[in-house]
């Protein structure tokens, strides 16, 4: 199964854009800091990655201020002509 939940802040977002089909489309830069256990030792965390949404999940988060925490569910996927995966953002929610 390929379902990420993941908290993080919008570090980054790009203008809205829409698809050939005319589907709003919203690309961001999301940063997660946290202290999780690990092997009985805590460890700090710190992510950035790229996510993507569209339709009226793109529009709403398009209106979010940059540096606010969001809790952001979805699911990872690489795309065409890069290495790395990128989060498709499915919902979002205040964290």
């Amino acid at each position: 199964m390929n379902h990420v939940v993941l908290t993080a802040c919008l570090a980054e977002v790009k203008n809205l854009r829409y698809t050939p089909a005319g589907l709003p489309a919203l690309d961001m830069v999301l940063e997660h800091e946290s202290s999780l256990e690990q092997a009985g030792q805590i460890r700090q965390v710190k992510l950035v990655v790229k996510a993507i949404a569209f339709g009226a999940i793109a529009e709403r988060i398009q209106q979010q201020p940059l540096g606010s925490n969001w809790q952001f569910t979805g699911f990872l996927a690489s795309p065409r002509l890069g290495k790395n995966p990128v989060l498709h953002i499915q919902e979002f929610q205040p964290d």
